[in-house]
């Protein structure tokens, strides 16, 4: 068994409902305990109003079963009910039995939501800056973690790593001088300014070339 490194700061959750747990003493399968606990967790992070599952999308390698295993999974969990499958003409996904899960499988049933049955993707991973920010500037906190949370919808992914890179480089290791050098591109252009500073790099070239050339004129 490997050693699991712990939870961290940047931790996205997923709400179960209190009435699981209490199944739980009940639940002696652990492909129905692993089915139905992926559910939730693709629920939770499905966009939209469709929230349903295909067979597809209980991937055998991230479960840790067999396709067979996965069956016998899907098949206790309708047979307990805390899931629902619906059918409609070759389509056949998996819903919560919620009262918004009921509603949802009744009306792709009756074909409503065809045009939104669409296999959803996984959970997108956690971007790469709460590692960048750990491994380069420090520990983790809440108030950094919302601050980082905050931060990726204002700035760009790459945009973020460079400005740690940056302030790695300038031995700077702190959030207030990242989020000076953001706020600094995003309100001067961090191309603008690039070209800003090369141009002045050329123009003092040039003007040192031309004063040399003066000198060596006069000396003649």
């Amino acid at each position: 068994m490997s050693k699991f490194a712990g939870f961290t700061a940047s931790e996205t959750f997923t709400q179960i409902p209190d009435a699981y747990f209490h199944l739980l003493k009940e639940i002696e399968d652990l492909a129905e305990l692993k089915v139905t606990l992926h559910t939730l967790w693709r629920m939770e992070h499905i966009e939209g109003n469709f929230r349903a599952l295909c067979e597809s999308d209980f991937e055998a390698e991230a479960l840790g079963l067999s396709i067979k295993e996965i069956q016998r999974g899907l098949g206790k969990a309708l047979e307990r009910g805390t899931l629902l499958k619906s059918t409609h003409e070759t389509e056949v996904f998996y819903f919560l039995n919620s009262p918004r899960g009921r509603l949802a499988a009744e009306a792709f049933a009756k074909g409503d939501w065809r045009a939104s049955a669409e296999v959803t993707a996984a959970p997108r991973a956690r971007s790469n800056v709460f590692k960048l920010y750990e491994e380069n500037i420090g520990p983790l906190t809440p108030l950094i973690a919302d601050t980082l949370k905050d931060a990726e919808g204002t700035y760009s992914q790459d945009w973020l790593a460079d400005a740690i890179a940056l302030s790695v480089k300038n031995n700077k290791r702190n959030w207030k001088y990242i989020e000076a050098i953001l706020k600094r591109w995003k309100e001067e252009g961090r191309a603008e300014k690039q070209d800003r500073r090369n141009n002045q790099r050329d123009g003092q070239q040039s003007l040192h070339r031309k004063i040399e050339q003066l000198r060596k004129r006069s000396s003649k």
